[in-house]
């Protein structure tokens, strides 16, 4: 089995064990790695690598967007739903202006909100572990 084919069936394996909470980080992270592929090739001139990757991250920030519970997540919601499309409107600027700053705003935007989710996460592991439910606070 090649090197890639393992690491498919890792990823694959730990996106199937996840907790929401932890398909939310691993999204962001996702959304992160390709702003910085992004990032890379802007500056390297490479267009095509710019576009696939900010498109990538796009679509994941949509994902996150679509994945919002607007009923159930209330205001929570809402400013998560504002702050995805701010990210999503950066990194389409970005990708027509050429514009490395606005991929390094959508960045930071993507790294402190994925670092509350982590926070989140820690803080209800103990609960789940104890017989909480981790989904609550998703």
């Amino acid at each position: 089995m090649s090197h890639n084919k393992y690491l498919y069936e890792y990823q694959k394996q730990a996106v199937g064990t996840a907790s929401p909470l932890q398909l939310v980080i691993m999204l962001y992270d996702g959304a992160t790695k390709c702003m910085i592929e992004g990032r890379q090739a802007m500056l390297e001139k490479r267009i095509q690598d710019q576009n696939d990757s900010l498109q990538k991250a796009q679509k994941i920030i949509v994902e996150l967007l679509t994945s919002l519970d607007m009923d159930q997540g209330g205001e929570i919601a809402k400013n998560l739903a504002s702050l995805y499309k701010y990210v999503f409107n950066q990194l389409v600027e970005a990708n027509i202006e050429d514009k490395v700053e606005k991929i390094d705003v959508a960045m930071k935007v993507m790294t402190e909100l994925r670092s509350s989710w982590a926070e989140i996460e820690k803080t209800t592991k103990p609960a789940a572990q104890a017989g909480g439910d981790v989904n609550a606070a998703a």
